[in-house]
């Protein structure tokens, strides 16, 4: 089993920018650690209000990869999990790797993304390095996130929620922070091979209260939920996406209404001391509402 990396040592983070990556940055560097930030876009850094010199490398680009990661003792990788060859490949042999995925692996409804994530999660386990690919379900509350918040926005402007059998089918979401929390652990511990984990919120619930649950929390007016036939949201998201003046909503975001997303995190309580915060706590830790500052 190989020894965590010494606090002082920095830890790469691929795409740094974005939600997760910038989250996971703020993070080490409030407990006291250091990071190089390795991302295609310097701006998209900059902007992110943090000051440490970014490393440019794209991630297609084999020679940049290795250039940026030359000196890497610990790895997170917050960018598409696709990556995971060629960022296995760039990486210093004695590295640790830490990756996320996603379970959109385990659709029903194959797509580039879950497929990609699939493609990356097989080239990190027969990479054998030392490591975690870390598997979150949907993520919610990181700034400028769009999944909680584009849907309350979408519950201002229609009167009733039309959902495929009525919304039953499960969901797990996950709160941007717990995810942090995973990976802070994951880099703290040594690990022998590779490993993967999912992350999921405490408990799964039906659709139908997800959506409930969310517009209490962004103050708005319970929706009036009806069960739909599965093509009737599918042809209104195809409207939905064709007409600018309405919120945009993936045919394919509604397919996945009709499968059950709720997933076992007991591996990850055991090896991260995972413990995700309840649905409501996580949405009034969102919405910043009076629940979330009693209890803060």
């Amino acid at each position: 089993m190989n020894d965590p990396v010494a606090t002082n040592a920095p830890t790469h983070i691929i795409g740094a920018s974005g939600r997760s990556g910038s989250a996971l940055a703020h993070a080490i560097l409030h407990r006291g650690g250091s990071v190089i930030p390795v991302v295609r876009d310097g701006g998209k850094w900059t902007a992110t209000g943090m000051r440490q010199t970014p490393r440019l490398a794209d991630l297609r680009d084999p020679r940049a990869l290795q250039a940026a990661l030359a000196d890497a003792t610990a790895i997170v990788c917050c960018a598409h999990a696709r990556h995971a060859a060629a960022i296995v490949a760039a990486a210093p042999p004695d590295a640790r790797l830490f990756f996320l995925g996603s379970t959109r692996k385990f659709t029903r409804w194959p797509d580039d993304h879950g497929n990609g994530v699939l493609t990356g999660e097989a080239a990190f386990l027969q990479s054998g390095r030392h490591g975690a690919m870390l598997h979150p379900t949907m993520i919610y509350g990181a700034q400028g996130e769009n999944n909680v918040r584009r849907l309350a926005a979408i519950l201002r402007k229609l009167p009733i929620v039309p959902l495929p059998a009525g919304g039953a089918a499960l969901v797990q979401p996950v709160h941007q922070d717990d995810v942090t929390a995973a990976l802070l652990a994951a880099l703290d511990r040594p690990w022998d091979g590779p490993h993967t984990f999912v992350l999921a919120g405490p408990a799964p619930m039906r659709y139908a209260d997800f959506i409930r649950s969310l517009a209490h929390a962004a103050g708005l007016a319970e929706p009036r939920i009806v069960a739909v036939p599965a093509w009737l949201p599918i042809a209104a998201a195809w409207a939905m996406h064709i007409l600018p003046f309405l919120p945009d909503v993936q045919p394919a975001e509604v397919r996945r209404l009709l499968e059950d997303k709720a997933f076992d995190i007991d591996p990850a309580r055991a090896a991260l001391g995972f413990d995700p915060v309840s649905f409501p706590d996580g949405l009034a830790r969102t919405f910043g509402t009076p629940h979330h500052r009693r209890n803060a």
